[in-house]
């Protein structure tokens, strides 16, 4: 009789070698099918379950409502129709992106930039406490704290005056939020789910695929998104990171509705249920008239949505693109595309935090700035407080505030999306609040020979950990 440990160390030894096959498959890049073959057959033990995890790259039956259905492309096409840009928003560029996005830059659009937590919620709130008809939220993070309660009552009042609630949350994210805090919700009638964990047992292993949209869309008519979560840290009140600096944005007119659309998509992945019927899409062009678009890229995109909204942000640069992340992992060909960019005599600035709340991602960082250095991208530390917005400003023709960090992560593992516009104010008021946040940063210059010695030991190692990071 062959021995029980025998007989498991010869299935862990053949799961090992499909998990390797599937890898040599399924890897996106040769270096990455390498890294998981060989991690496989000499680790299995480890390796196995890690693959199980973190080897998937692709969500597969979600359905892309942009792209599958063609009730939703000829919508689409009408509204393009109805509400084109104007002759300057008509660039290459901007094709490029529609391209990507699968949604048309659209004109009628009023734009307001919110800067930081009070700003936000403020908005945010004003927002939910007129809604008549019905509240979209999602939100990667959410606390049972005094911000989150904030939140919760005003959801629960809306409700209570027959207002349709809906509310997605990412268990990832939102790993230690209470049960009485959903059921709170739940219990006044708001409709709460999970997006991750409704699928069945097999869906446990997409654990690495987080959907990290932060989304607010009231009746049809105001949307919301941005870097900001729900959480007193994000309100500047966590003693640990001091004042939090974020962007948000509010806009309507027609990208609400692309907006909607895509917590539609999402609301149908997590419940199988179908919203189109039952919500607003009447586009109320706005007096401001400014053109844009919304873009969600995520792991159930044919192509990887993110690293190609980076890539063309930086290629559309003429004089300028100034780009703010809390997170720098980049992938090789956008490590490529801004060497190209300064090298060219492009202005690229990149504001990262100076201060950590992922030590490894914050370590690996440390790993890249160097070589970028060397062809003339500049790099400055955010001090003053902890840095987390996702904006990028291109010349005088591109502003984008989103969820994208430029990680491997959000350009190819989580469910990310960034509003874009082709518009000169969104584009000053940006650079003005940019302007004010290098004010308060520090241009980098000591390379990583010059940093502390386990900043310098420990970096290249947290490099290895990019495509997950």
């Amino acid at each position: 009789m062959i021995p029980l440990s025998v007989l498991f160390l010869v299935l862990l030894e053949t799961l090992a070698v499909l998990c390797a096959f599937r890898a040599l498959t399924a890897s996106r890049t040769p270096q990455g099918a390498v890294a998981w073959v060989v991690f496989l057959i000499a680790a299995p033990y480890v390796a196995v379950v890690s693959y199980l995890f973190l080897g998937h790259s692709k969500v597969r039956g979600y359905v892309v409502a942009r792209r599958d259905s063609q009730e939703a492309v000829a919508a689409i096409e009408a509204a393009r129709l109805a509400h084109p840009p104007k002759p300057t928003s008509q660039t290459a560029e901007a094709r490029l992106f529609e391209t990507i996005a699968a949604n048309p830059v659209m004109s009628g659009n009023a734009f307001d930039v919110l800067i930081d937590g009070e700003e936000t919620f403020d908005a945010i709130l004003g927002a939910i406490d007129k809604a008549q008809t019905y509240i979209l939220m999602q939100l990667y993070i959410v606390r049972d704290d005094p911000t989150g309660q904030v939140l919760s009552d005003h959801l629960v009042a809306a409700a209570n005056r027959g207002v349709s609630v809906r509310f997605l949350y990412d268990s990832v994210g939102c790993s230690r939020l209470t049960r009485s805090y959903i059921a709170t919700l739940t219990d006044a009638g708001v409709e709460m789910y999970d997006t991750n964990a409704l699928r069945g047992p097999t869906k446990r292993f997409q654990v690495n695929f987080r959907n990290h949209r932060k989304t607010l869309v009231v009746d049809g008519h105001v949307g919301f998104t941005g870097g900001l979560n729900v959480g007193e840290e994000y309100m500047g009140r966590d003693p640990k990171f001091g004042p939090w600096r974020d962007t948000h944005c509010q806009f309507k007119g027609p990208m609400v509705q692309q907006l909607q659309l895509i917590f539609v998509e999402d609301w149908h992945w997590a419940t199988q249920q179908s919203l189109i019927d039952e919500l607003n899409w009447t586009m109320i062009p706005q007096p401001e008239d400014q053109d844009g678009l919304i873009l969600a890229g995520g792991p159930a995109d044919a192509m990887d949505t993110g690293n190609l909204y980076f890539n063309s942000v930086i290629t559309a640069a003429q004089d300028r693109v100034w780009i703010a992340s809390p997170y720098f992992v980049p992938d090789p060909d956008v490590i490529t595309t801004l060497q190209l960019a300064a090298l060219k005599g492009v202005d690229v600035r990149i504001l990262v935090p100076s201060k950590a709340d992922h030590w490894i991602t914050w370590l690996a960082a440390f790993a890249y700035f160097d070589e970028l250095r060397d062809a003339g991208v500049q790099f400055f530390t955010y001090s003053t407080g902890f840095m987390h917005q996702k904006t990028v400003l291109v010349d005088d023709k591109l502003a984008s505030v989103g969820t994208f960090n430029l990680d491997s992560r959000s350009c190819r593992l989580n469910f990310e999306q960034t509003a874009i516009l082709f518009d000169e104010k969104a584009n000053r008021d940006l650079e003005i609040m940019f302007q004010d946040d290098f004010s308060r940063a520090e241009l980098m210059t000591d390379p990583i020979q010059s940093q502390k010695y386990w900043v310098r030991i420990l970096a290249p190692v947290a490099r290895l950990f990019a495509p997950v990071l």
